[in-house]
């Protein structure tokens, strides 16, 4: 996929999530709550909470939900990220950083490599 691509792919699922509320009634958790084994706590105070979220070849983390945060993906891949609306898959290069408000979603590794994250996340 060449990087215009991804980029338009991106942009769009990011247009998704921004522009839909959640209608059920059900409150998510914090990745690292509801996914302990993918999510380590990095550092977190009343600022922000820093995560690093590793994913290998065909895991998937649990619902949860993110406040505002930016994500440098230290290590990309394949990735299917389901949201309320909807599931996508990217392909995410090696050193991507992304930035968005705050969502409800899934990520399942559909690759062949292990994905590796950096996620800062607003308080």
């Amino acid at each position: 996929m060449k990087m215009t691509q991804f980029i338009w792919t991106f942009l769009t699922l990011v247009a998704v999530v921004l522009s839909t509320q959640v209608s059920n009634a059900q409150e998510f958790s914090s990745a690292h709550v509801t996914s302990p084994h993918h999510y380590q706590v990095l550092l977190e105070n009343d600022k922000v909470l820093v995560l690093k979220m590793t994913l290998a070849p065909g895991e998937s983390d649990n619902w949860h939900k993110h406040n505002a945060e930016t994500v440098y993906f230290q290590s990309g891949g394949k990735a299917t990220i389901t949201t309320a609306e909807g599931a996508n898959t990217l392909e995410i290069p090696d050193g991507f950083t992304m930035w968005h408000d705050a969502w409800e979603h899934q990520v399942s590794n559909v690759g062949t490599t292990t994905i590796v994250a950096i996620i800062v996340e607003a308080k």
